[in-house]
């Protein structure tokens, strides 16, 4: 689906849709987490698509564990 994107990348970038279900959570939550300046850090690119970094779900994670 995002061969281009993934091709032969170290960290890959994510859709919402992937990046919610690495999360186990829907993609309503991770949209509302952006409008609210929570959650992940993503890429906005092309004015409009929303990416995120595999590293970035994984510190995400991490960082929930340890609060």
């Amino acid at each position: 689906m995002h061969s281009q994107i993934q091709s032969g990348s170290v960290d890959p970038l994510l859709t919402t849709k992937e990046a919610a279900q690495f999360l186990n959570v829907s993609t309503y939550t991770l949209e509302k987490w952006r409008y609210q300046g929570r959650g992940p850090r993503y890429i906005r690119y092309l004015n409009k698509a929303i990416r995120y970094r595999r590293s970035a779900l994984h510190a995400f994670v991490v960082e929930g564990e340890n609060g």
